[in-house]
């Protein structure tokens, strides 16, 4: 039952309609939530699954509904659903919150929880660029992606890694441009990525890197209405039938500016509980809110970067974020649990239970591999490696404990700063895991998320963690 000093809300606006805000639904009528309940969503379809978008392209035809993956029956759930009358606007106040849509009605409420998700980017002169976000989306590419198309996607991240892949399979050249030089530096390092950049080559895609994009305009000439020409910041001009661009995403949280004080990324800065904290820039218009205005306003998902025990402000965008975060944000919501921002030894103190760790969490298929990233690498931490990636053209060389033939994990570690390292009774070396990436290595993912599911950060002993015949639990402090 809510505590007796919790101020239970009677109307609750959810803003968006995806696996955040679906996720967010659910949870408000599992914990007795019997008020008015509204969802906005933005494309006009049911909520589905993002991820096999990509993975599964032409796989999967349709999308992967939530209501049959997950149970989620959001017309039920909902008093007032409307999928297709986005969010425009958003006042708050001490007494309610009022929600803008594109039609012009305003909807009023006692909270908001913000799951508006994210947007993918375009800069500026790339028109003749198509993304690659919602089901649309991936109906254009599918339709497109025919054997013998070219593609050039711009991006060697996550999803210009997998789409690269699967267009290659299905008999497109692909061409992929990458500004840095690796594959996916910014999210893995690039001594990580130059390990993957051998994966390009033996799916039959071409790689160019350490080179930027200028334009993308329309028409393979002057005159032509089809295709596209992408100009290179040297001079070189790639011709294609499409390009997909691939660069990266922000929260959509552009209709909230001057409402509430965004980060210079997009996002909302919430505590662990998921309510946001107001924090602000002295130029930012949204200014200072009234305590009493902040404690109406959640968000979850993609646009929220929420406080981790381990991990600090971690942005959103990872899958487990919209899958695990709506459960504590409504239960501090209705009051069930007040303290679900205090750190856990403070909780223990208080006899209360532990709040659900979940590490961020990345799951790719790309270029005949699978990945799957726990965790947060910074570009400080020091990269050791548990297994020996296959050298190219073998089949597979030095497969970690459980894993499959090739198989290899990455561990990002923390860098001490003093000068005496900690060594275990055995004199091994003593480390902290900051994150850990399994490439191919499928036994090992279970294994893993629970050792990085945790409220108190991993240490291992070292030696331990770098024998492959050793299993990675076993290596635990």
């Amino acid at each position: 039952m809510p505590s007796p000093s919790a101020q239970v809300p009677s109307s609750v606006v959810v803003v968006g309609a995806g696996l955040a805000g679906a996720q967010t639904a659910a949870a408000l009528r599992t914990h007795g939530f019997e008020g008015h309940l509204t969802v906005l969503g933005a494309e006009g379809l049911p909520p589905y699954d993002r991820p096999p978008l990509s993975k599964e392209l032409f796989k999967r035809t349709e999308p992967v509904w939530l209501a049959d993956d997950l149970g989620i029956d959001l017309p039920a759930l909902a008093d007032d659903l409307r999928l297709a009358d986005p969010a425009v606007r958003l006042r708050v106040d001490r007494e309610h919150v009022v929600v803008r849509t594109a039609s012009g009605d305003d909807v009023e409420a006692d909270a908001v929880v913000l799951a508006c998700g994210s947007a993918p980017v375009r800069p500026a002169g790339w028109d003749a660029a198509v993304t690659l976000h919602t089901a649309a989306d991936a109906d254009r590419l599918r339709a497109a992606l025919v054997p013998g198309a070219r593609l050039v996607v711009v991006g060697a991240g996550w999803i210009g890694a997998e789409i690269a892949g699967v267009a290659a399979g299905a008999g497109a050249r692909v061409t992929v441009v990458e500004a840095g030089p690796v594959p996916l530096e910014r999210q893995l390092g690039r001594r990580v990525g130059g390990l993957l950049t051998p994966w390009y080559d033996d799916a039959g895609v071409t790689l160019l890197t350490d080179i930027a994009v200028d334009q993308v305009l329309a028409g393979r000439q002057e005159g032509a209405p089809d295709g596209a020409r992408v100009t290179l910041d040297d001079g070189r001009v790639l011709e294609a039938d499409l390009v997909l661009a691939a660069v990266g995403a922000r929260p959509a949280s552009g209709w909230l500016a001057g409402s509430l004080p965004l980060e210079s990324n997009g996002g909302l800065r919430v505590n662990r509980a998921g309510r946001f904290m107001g924090l602000h820039s002295p130029t930012d218009p949204a200014g200072h809110l009234h305590l009493d205005a902040l404690r109406r306003v959640w968000a979850v998902g993609d646009v929220a970067t929420r406080e981790h025990p381990v991990f600090g402000p971690v942005p959103g965008g990872h899958w487990s974020a919209a899958l695990h975060d709506p459960e504590p944000t409504v239960r501090a919501l209705l009051g069930l649990d007040e303290r679900a921002a205090e750190p856990e030894h403070v909780r223990a103190r208080l006899g209360l239970a532990p709040v659900p760790a979940h590490a961020p969490y990345v799951f790719s298929q790309q270029l005949g591999h699978d990945l799957a990233l726990f965790g947060a690498p910074s570009p400080f931490d020091e990269v050791v490696l548990r297994g020996a990636p296959p050298a190219p053209g073998e089949p597979g060389a030095g497969s970690a404990s459980g894993g499959s033939a090739g198989g290899w994990t990455a561990l990002y570690l923390e860098r001490a700063l003093d000068r005496h390292p900690r060594r275990t009774p055995d004199g091994h070396r003593v480390a902290t895991v900051r994150a850990v990436l399994l490439v191919d290595s499928p036994r090992e993912v279970g294994q893993v998320r629970k050792l990085m599911n945790r409220s108190v950060p991993l240490e291992i002993d070292l030696d331990r963690a770098l024998d492959p015949g050793t299993k990675l639990k076993d290596a635990v402090l």
